[in-house]
Parts: C-alpha cells; sequence; structure tokens
C-alpha cells in the first residue's frame, strides 16, 4: 500500500516533482498561441506554419496519450515520467533553437511525444505515491497548482515574447527539467502495475497518430486544391479506417470499442468534441486577433486572457457540487450556451476595441461557461463507466479533446477564407475573425443540443478531485488508469 505522507519532506518533494513537471506540458499548451505572430515575423512564414506550430504537437499528444499511460504501469511511472521529462526539455531546446519553420515544427512534434509520456504519469505518480489518507488532499493540491500553472501561461508567454524573446517560450522548460530530474530520482518512490502486462497497441496507437497528421494536413493545404491534397485526405481517412479495424480485433486494443456500449459515455464524448473544438479555435485565433487586429503587445495580449482562466480555478469546485445535485445536464447544457454567447460578444473585439468594455465582457462570458461546464463533464465521463475503466475513460476524452481542438486550429481558418498572409494584415484577418466566431458559436450550440438530448444523471457524487480544481483551457484533466 502507498504510504507516503503529504505532510512529510518526501511528500512534499513529490508533489513538486508532479506539479513541476505536469506544468511544463501545462505552460507549453497556453503560452505558444500568444507566441505566435511574433514567430510568424521572425521565421518569415505564412498561416499554415503557425497552424502546424500548434498542431505537430496535438498529433503526437493526442495520438499516443493513451500509451503514455500503459508504458508508465508497465514499466514503471517514475522512469517513464523522467523520461517523457527529458524527451520534452529536449524537444523543447530544439524549439528554441529552430532557425526555420520546419524545423519548430519537427521539434514541436517531438515535444508532443514527450508531453505523452509525462502528461499521464504526473497524476498517476501521486495515485500510487500516497497514502489513501492523504491522496485527495494531494490530488487537490497537483490540480490547483496546475491550475495556476495554466491561468498564469499567457501572462508568461507574453512577458517572455515581449522582452526575452519568443524563443525562450520554449527554452524556459531546459531548466524547469534540470530541477525536477534530480528531485524525482531522490525523493519520487518508483511504482509499476503488477499486473500490467508487456503488451502495447503499438500499431493503434501509429495509426491514429497517422490519421490525425493527414488529415489535418489535408485540411491547413486545402486551399491548394492540389492532388497531393486529395491524395492525403483520402489516405487519413484510409488510415482512420484501419485504426479502427485494428482496435476491434486485436487481443489488447489502446481504445477498446466495447467503453463505448456506455451511451452516456458516448454521448459526453461527443459534447467533448464539439465544445473544445470551439476552445481550441478560440484561443488559437483571440490571441491573434488581440495582437494583429487591436494591437495589442504580446504581454497585454497574454494578460488579456487571463481571467478565463482564473475563473475556472477559482470556481470549479463549487460547479462540480452544484452539478452532483442537479445532475449534468444542465450544466452541459447551459456551459456551452454561455460560451457562444461569449464568442459571438467577441464581434465586438476589432480595431480600436477598448477592454473594459469589449474585450473583458466576452472573456468573462467565456470564463462563466467554462466554469459551468468542465468539472461536470469530467466528472460525467468517469461515472459513466466502471470504477476499474475510469483512467481509460479519462485518457479517452482527454485524447478527444486534443485531437478536437487540432482539428479545428487546422480546418477554422479554411472555413474562415483565411489566406496564407492573412495574420500580416489587420483588415484582412479580422474580417475573417468575424467569420470564425460564429462558426465556432454554432459548434457550441451543437454540443449543448447533444447533451441536453443525450446526458442522462449518472450515480451522484464524484470522488476525483482533480475534476473540480482545474484550469487548463485546452483539454480536461486526466484520471490514472488502473485496468488489469
Amino acid at each position: 500500500m502507498p504510504d507516503v505522507r503529504l505532510a512529510s519532506p518526501q511528500g512534499r518533494w513529490t508533489l513538486f516533482t508532479t506539479v513541476l513537471g505536469s506544468g511544463m506540458a501545462m505552460l507549453d499548451s497556453t503560452v505558444v498561441n500568444v507566441a505566435l505572430p511574433r514567430i510568424g515575423r521572425d521565421l518569415d512564414t505564412d498561416l499554415a506554419a503557425l497552424q502546424w506550430t500548434v498542431n505537430a504537437y496535438m498529433v503526437t499528444l493526442a495520438g499516443l496519450i493513451l500509451l503514455g499511460g500503459s508504458l508508465g504501469d508497465r514499466y514503471g511511472r517514475r522512469k517513464v515520467f523522467l523520461l517523457g521529462v527529458v524527451w520534452f526539455a529536449a524537444a523543447s531546446l530544439l524549439c528554441g533553437l529552430a532557425v526555420n519553420a520546419v524545423m519548430l515544427i519537427a521539434a514541436r512534434a517531438l515535444q508532443g511525444v514527450g508531453g505523452a509520456l509525462l502528461t499521464p504519469g504526473s497524476l498517476a505518480l501521486i495515485q500510487a505515491s500516497f497514502h489513501p489518507d492523504d491522496r485527495s488532499r494531494a490530488v487537490g493540491l497537483w490540480s490547483g497548482f496546475g491550475g495556476i500553472g495554466a491561468a498564469v501561461g499567457p501572462f508568461l508567454g507574453g512577458w517572455l515574447v515581449t522582452g526575452p524573446g519568443w524563443r525562450w517560450v520554449f527554452l524556459l522548460n531546459v531548466p524547469l527539467a534540470l530541477l525536477c530530474v534530480p528531485v524525482a530520482l531522490r525523493h519520487v518512490p518508483e511504482s509499476a502495475d503488477e499486473r500490467a502486462h508487456g503488451r502495447f497497441d503499438v500499431l493503434g496507437a501509429a495509426l491514429g497518430a497517422l490519421a490525425l497528421a493527414l488529415l489535418t494536413y489535408a485540411l491547413i493545404e486545402a486551399r491548394a486544391g492540389s492532388l497531393a491534397v486529395a491524395l492525403t485526405a483520402a489516405a487519413g481517412l484510409a488510415s482512420a479506417l484501419a485504426f479502427v479495424r485494428v482496435e476491434r480485433h486485436r487481443p489488447d486494443p489502446m481504445l477498446p470499442p466495447g467503453i463505448f456500449a456506455s451511451r452516456q459515455f458516448t454521448a459526453v464524448n461527443l459534447v467533448t468534441l464539439c465544445v473544445y473544438a470551439a476552445f481550441g479555435g478560440f484561443f488559437f485565433l483571440t490571441a491573434l486577433q488581440l495582437q494583429v487586429v487591436v494591437g495589442y503587445s504580446p504581454l497585454a495580449a497574454g494578460t488579456a486572457l487571463l481571467p478565463t482562466t482564473a475563473l475556472m480555478l477559482l470556481f470549479s469546485s463549487r460547479s462540480g457540487a452544484l452539478a452532483d445535485r442537479t445532475g449534468p445536464r444542465l450544466p452541459l447544457t447551459v456551459g456551452p450556451l454561455l460560451c457562444a454567447a461569449a464568442m459571438l460578444l467577441m464581434l465586438r473585439v476589432g480595431a480600436g476595441a477598448d477592454y473594459p468594455t469589449d474585450v473583458l465582457p466576452a472573456l468573462l462570458v467565456m470564463g462563466a461557461g467554462m466554469v459551468t461546464l468542465v468539472a461536470p463533464l469530467t466528472a460525467t465521463v468517469l461515472a459513466s463507466v466502471d470504477t476499474a475503466r475510469a483512467g481509460l475513460a479519462s485518457g479517452i476524452n482527454n485524447a478527444a479533446a486534443r485531437a478536437a481542438g487540432l482539428v479545428a486550429v487546422a480546418a477554422l481558418p479554411l472555413l474562415a477564407g483565411m489566406g496564407p498572409d492573412a495574420y500580416r494584415s489587420a483588415t484582412a484577418f479580422d474580417a475573417a475573425f468575424d467569420r470564425a466566431m460564429p462558426i465556432c458559436a454554432g459548434t457550441l450550440l451543437l454540443g449543448s443540443a447533444l447533451a441536453f438530448t443525450l446526458v442522462r444523471r449518472p450515480p451522484p457524487g464524484c470522488r476525483h478531485p482533480e475534476c473540480r480544481t482545474h484550469g487548463n483551457v485546452t483539454a480536461p484533466p486526466l484520471e490514472p488508469d488502473r485496468r488489469a
């Protein structure tokens, strides 16, 4: 039985290490958007390269995150977590040293591999190390500190871009890793699942990541209308079908089809796809809109986005408690409606926009909508399956959210008619942004309708503190997998 107590020096160092490791990945998911305009100018690249700067990371992370958790269970959670930290830091160094867009995109894809190794392991280490009496509080602290990191991420990113330069958005991870690794080796106990076997669905993971990459490429390059794009799209669809076939016939699939026999689980994941697609598009384009059109510096743009995550961090626990009493259908219906209203309010944010009267109201409504829906969404996912499969359900939900976000970043500029150089022209980008926000709002309305129609009330009570103290706007929190 795990016996590390939270009040002990080992307990505090274990918590510190896991917060630091997961914080690297969480910060990275929130700071990069703020740096995109400066990256584009310094590397003299087009909008497609900026989309790939975001999506190369998301493709490998979403495709491999379920596999990363399984590797930790089999070979040792601390070992795989530290491998992820070192890998992530090395890839971050390559990002910071990138001399062109191709090198940056390749390094971002490598970063996603590191993120897939360290992200599941962070919470799994806490669950496997702490005494049961302290585990809930440790998870709450881990999630709360992670939320603080997510909240300050855009501000920190803006400060780095304005000051030392955008490369430090990535280089910052190197000293964090140099601090994290020796502390973990000295203080964090190793753990593994004795029931875990050595069979891993590498083929399924590879096909899933390949399908995401090919379809993302086809969406980003669709403006060209070339034969290569059509062939890539066809290959992406073929890879997706092959992934489904492989998962249905393998004895130990990464994504067991049987878990979707739960109608509640399927319904909540459909809502997740809609909600996080809208969020991905919103945060990608809003960081650009504030700088390209409104004229904010990277620091001002990052600071402007703080209210949304701060509201999530402050009020998620109350939202989760309220959802326990009302059931999930109400918050999962109302939350997307509030977020859709926020995106329509963003139509007021153009050249000469005033922060208190134009920008802040939209971000406050956005934060209120996210507060309303994010904690109940995660709690409902975990409650929709047997306790033994909660980790698998959480991993699937997390991967679905990330995949939805990357598809949105790829597709939304195409649907909104953004040209390759749109971010260089305030007028062109503003017009496309005004077309994109209603598309995001419509996606949220679809999510709200799905929740109202399909989501039912699960058994009351959420025993997962990470659901309620959560500030990451790009994906739901993860629960460790405890499958045999």
